[in-house]
């Protein structure tokens, strides 16, 4: 099961970057209106309308195989959990709290007259 698991995050990994790759090369909607003047933006490797399709369509796969090995990791790390059991709370329920002896919270304080603090109205 932790084979599947680093195959799951090794396509999550490789998926991420070639979706940041793809979306760079694509062009922004004011590119097209650029190449309809001559610009040298219409000769480019995939052709003039090549490349929307092509670059889009790799980009919804590549998106695709993200967003399921992003859920198979989710799916996954329920069954590796150590506890047996998802916890009942959040993640600061399973935070263990100190209790200290000897200190005094700020209402236990002794606070000297004509103080600011006495001065607001209760």
């Amino acid at each position: 099961m932790h084979f599947l698991l680093s195959i799951a995050l090794v396509l999550q990994i490789i998926s991420a970057v070639v979706v940041i790759v793809l979306v760079l090369m694509q062009h922004g909607k004011g590119a097209d209106l650029g190449a309809a003047f001559g610009s040298g933006a219409s000769g480019s490797v995939f052709g003039a309308t090549g490349s929307a399709n092509f670059l889009s369509r790799s980009t919804a796969i590549a998106a695709t195989v993200f967003f399921c090995s992003t859920i198979a990791l989710t799916l996954a790390s329920g069954a590796f959990n150590d506890r047996g059991s998802k916890p009942a709370g959040g993640v600061l329920s399973t935070v263990e709290q100190t209790t200290t002896t000897g200190q005094t919270t700020p209402d236990e304080k002794k606070v000297e007259k004509n103080s600011p603090i006495d001065q607001i109205p209760e």
